[in-house]
């Protein structure tokens, strides 16, 4: 890609999607895409027959900026029963056009050009160039493997007079990592007494694995008025293509932040959003089997890295196992990640799109929100794999990043 003087210093700043990219490398190679986090499989059958009848009703026009009355009541009272998070859906919650556009949309309501913004590194790839794009400045703190704990004395040295917000993700992409009560609770004191605002990015809420329970910040105390929880169906109902998602937060920071998602997007998709309330007033039981179904699925990936000689724990949260695959000997993650989906036919996201340079150049992620078909298909074709990258990297056709 070839920079030009007439864009933008901030768009120079920013990278093409990696995530987004191996999508369309497993698709020019039919490789078995185990990279992007979607779905492969139909959504509920509830949720598909509510879009349906709302094309039908003649749900077509804008909706109401900040998100439909149904849909808005419906996340407060899941937000109340769920998370316990009091919130009034008149003036608490507004819905955008999916979580990636909400977390744009708080940052941009609570951060200046010059500001800081601590996020926790590795990270969902968007936190970084989002924070950019507001002008300020990402300051990333590390979550350290192998269980990803949060070094509190680096965390507490990254904050200064110009940090504005901290970007949390719980359960964690890339990690799997569910922050416990206790991690949130001394994040929440440093967030206090340094008057930051959080954006917690919840949208695996949902898939918290072996009892681990999930917190929502805003219910530790002193959070209530300085969080702002973002939240969607996407994941949860695997509608990841119908771009709903909502943020909940204090009135005072939610007028921000409906100011902002005005004039970013308008509104939501207007039948869609019907749909979603939908399947939140009837979700009921859904949940724990959602969870269950997911168990499995983690557990059978775990069988396949495991044999095909990539090691590997088992996420706490989310639908993604971020593995180390130094002692395969290849240069670095691209070249790994090249391999894989060119000779072998399976695409991964290179672990570095989730760190600083040169982090994370040793690393790849896999995805498990998969029918067990695909991922049958993707065990077929991984076996063997440590003969295989040996006689690859015998050829000298391995090329790393500098290459």
């Amino acid at each position: 890609m070839h920079d030009s003087p007439l864009t933008s210093r901030r768009s120079r700043r920013l990278n093409e999607s990696v995530i987004r990219e191996m999508t369309r490398l497993a698709a020019a190679h039919k490789a078995v895409n185990l990279a992007q986090g979607f779905p492969d499989f139909g959504a509920p059958e509830n949720i598909r027959l509510h879009a349906e009848a709302a094309v039908r009703r003649g749900i077509n026009q804008y909706s109401i900026t900040w998100g439909s009355a149904r849909l808005r009541r419906a996340i407060a009272a899941k937000a109340a029963s769920f998370n316990g998070i009091t919130a009034d859906p008149e003036t608490e919650v507004t819905v955008g056009c999916g979580s990636t556009e909400c977390m744009m949309a708080a940052l941009m309501a609570v951060v200046d050009p010059g500001d800081e913004v601590i996020v926790f590194e590795p990270w969902y790839e968007n936190y970084g160039p989002d924070s950019v794009l507001c002008g300020a400045e990402p300051r990333f703190v590390a979550l350290r493997p192998p269980g990803w704990e949060i070094d509190f004395e680096e965390l507490e040295r990254a904050f200064t007079p110009r940090t504005r917000a901290l970007v949390l993700n719980t359960p964690h992409n890339p990690t799997g990592k569910v922050f416990t009560r206790e991690e949130l609770g001394r994040i929440a004191e440093l967030a206090v007494r340094h008057g930051v605002v959080v954006i917690t990015d919840e949208i695996y809420e949902h898939l918290a694995y072996d009892g681990r329970e999930h917190v929502s910040i805003a219910t530790l105390p002193g959070m209530h008025d300085r969080t702002i929880t973002i939240g969607g169906p996407s994941k949860t109902f695997s509608v990841t293509g119908w771009r709903i998602g909502y943020c909940v937060a204090a009135a005072p920071l939610t007028a921000a932040i409906r100011k902002v998602h005005d004039f970013l997007t308008v509104c939501a998709p207007a039948p869609l959003q019907d749909a979603a309330a939908a399947a939140i007033e009837e979700a009921g039981a859904y949940y724990p089997r959602l969870l269950a179904d997911y168990e499995v699925r983690r557990e059978r990936l775990h069988g396949i890295l495991a044999a095909s000689g990539i090691p590997c724990r088992p996420p706490q949260g989310a639908y993604y196992y971020l593995v180390d695959i130094s002692h395969f000997g290849f240069p670095d993650d691209l070249a790994f990640s090249r391999f894989l989906v060119t000779e072998v036919g399976v695409a991964v996201v290179p672990g570095s799109s989730f760190y600083v340079p040169p982090g994370g150049s040793q690393s790849i992620r896999f995805c498990f929100c998969k029918t067990p078909e695909t991922l049958a298909a993707a065990e077929d074709r991984l076996k063997d794999l440590p003969r295989r990258a040996a006689a690859f990297l015998a050829t000298g056709k391995a090329r790393g990043a500098s290459n």
